[in-house]
């Protein structure tokens, strides 16, 4: 199971810090994936940590702002979101695939998620 959680309400230019914690599974073994969605949009991949290691990958939208890592200890991963804007706003989600399979950092399958957590950026 997957908690995603620290969204929250910030000005633009603010930052947040969401973190996806695993319960019944060593998150270190999977790539994990965070998503988002907003109205009326499809889900976006924002950004994606290889398993057992360090290398990742970001989509153009949040590359330069958003930083993914792994902690190990607490059997999680964070995304550290930074300058944020308007156009953030969203429920985000954390993903992984069960079966372990990866592609380019990411999980090739996503079909465990956490229950998504909302970001609102406004002034």
């Amino acid at each position: 199971q997957l908690q995603a959680s620290g969204g929250g309400w910030v000005q633009p230019g603010g930052s947040l810090r969401l973190s996806c914690v695993a319960s019944g599974r060593t998150l270190q073994d999977y790539a994990v994936g965070w998503f988002r969605q907003a109205p009326g949009k499809e889900r976006e991949r924002l950004s994606c940590i290889e398993s057992g290691g360090g290398r990742t990958r970001y989509s153009n939208s949040v590359k330069g702002r958003f930083t993914i890592s792994r902690d190990k200890d607490n059997n999680a991963v964070y995304l550290q979101m930074s300058n944020l804007n308007p156009e953030d706003t969203a429920v985000y989600y954390c993903a992984v695939d069960s079966h372990r399979n990866e592609v380019d950092f990411c999980p090739y399958k996503p079909d465990r998620w956490g229950q998504g957590t909302q970001v609102t950026v406004s002034s």
